[in-house]
């Protein structure tokens, strides 16, 4: 088995601790919240689960070792959600949210740019660099207006 299926796990794991904080976080601010972050992330890890499947099964293993490999990960978004429910502080949700959910949300927006930007900037084509710049500001657009209702 290759070290990158290893290190795919690895950073499978700490991911899906970010994404249990996220949840758990938002459900702590309300049931609003915390469902429609619990489906962004829903949206996020269908696509991203497979591709980290087929990175298990490039790196040498087989399909059942792989699925149990990938479901041993779930693990960390349980631990995290765990993590942001008893970082709860005694005088509220509140304090347990103003570090959290800017934490997460931070993450995931490096992450999502440090993969984008760059090949952004590679494109040749500008009409493919304008249709993913367009998507990008789609989605914050729709980030805004599910905020406001």
């Amino acid at each position: 088995l290759q070290i990158s299926g290893y290190l795919n796990l690895l950073a499978n794991t700490i991911d899906n601790f970010t994404h249990g904080l996220a949840v758990a976080a938002s459900f702590l601010v309300s049931r609003k919240v915390g469902f429609l972050t619990t489906v962004a992330i829903l949206l996020h890890e269908i696509p991203h689960e497979v591709g980290d499947f087929a990175i298990l099964l490039r790196a040498g293993f087989d399909r059942w070792s792989a699925a149990k490999m990938q479901l041993s990960t779930a693990l960390g978004g349980i631990l995290g959600a765990c993590f942001a429910i008893c970082a709860q502080s005694p005088k509220g949700a509140g304090e347990t949210v103003a570090w959290i959910l800017p934490f997460t949300s931070g993450g995931f927006l490096y992450i999502a740019l440090v993969n984008v930007v760059p090949d952004l900037l590679e494109e040749k084509n500008p009409w493919n660099s304008l249709q993913q710049i367009l998507l990008l500001c789609t989605g914050i657009i729709v980030m805004v207006l599910l905020a406001l209702t």
